[in-house]
């Protein structure tokens, strides 16, 4: 198990045009040969934005990218000509597959905190898709075949205990709370990556949600 801190974040996005970004692999101008990839996992962003703030049309392509939304509601907008809302728990889901532009924005009066995790396909191109799945519940995990992923969400109140996914590779993130997970505490923003997972419960400290990434080999 590789515990990795909320403050050990790369730090990223434009305070002064209301971004403020925490990145917890290898980013942009954050180049870390040791640390582009867990699994499939390649990125785990959280990101702030305040009331007005967004970042433009940009594009993306052979990238898996699932949002969770913390708090606020998040304007989301692409290429293939989808306009939805996201509020907290509901996941989204954005195939880049060979291209696709999106704007993200926050066109909410209240701040705005989300989670972007991106994954890499096992296979490049194709033709991009879009999903939303709003308000899922803990227990429905949400499968991302094109990467051989599958989300797991788990809220948890104190002294509740949760199992983790046995699985080869298995990314934890803390969304809020805290939790023990085998000899280590992790609160809000920590993350543990776990190779071979096998018989590891978590268990909350205080009011919990989690968010697990169950890959294969």
């Amino acid at each position: 198990m590789d515990v990795r801190r909320a403050g050990e974040r790369y730090p990223g996005g434009d305070p002064q045009a209301g971004i403020d970004s925490r990145h917890a692999f290898s980013f942009g101008p954050h180049y870390d040969p040791g640390n582009l990839r867990f699994g499939v996992v390649i990125a785990c962003n959280e990101e702030r934005l305040a009331p007005g703030a967004g970042f433009d049309e940009h594009p993306h392509s052979h990238t898996e990218i699932v949002t969770w939304v913390v708090r606020g509601e998040l304007t989301h907008r692409d290429s293939t000509g989808h306009e939805t809302k996201v509020r907290p728990g509901d996941v989204q889901h954005l195939s880049a597959a060979a291209g696709v532009r999106h704007v993200e924005r926050n066109d909410g009066s209240s701040p705005l905190t989300f989670i972007q995790m991106w994954l890499a396909p096992r296979e490049p191109g194709g033709e991009p898709s879009y999903e939303i799945i709003p308000g899922i519940a803990d227990s429905t995990p949400y499968a991302v075949p094109g990467a051989g992923a599958m989300l797991h969400i788990r809220r948890l109140s104190p002294g509740e205990r949760t199992a983790v996914p046995d699985g080869a590779y298995v990314y934890v993130h803390v969304v809020r709370g805290a939790v023990r997970l085998g000899e280590e505490e992790l609160g809000a923003g920590d993350s543990a990556r776990i190779t071979d997972a096998d018989g590891l419960e978590a268990i909350a400290e205080k009011p919990a949600e989690l968010l697990l990434w169950e890959m294969a080999p």
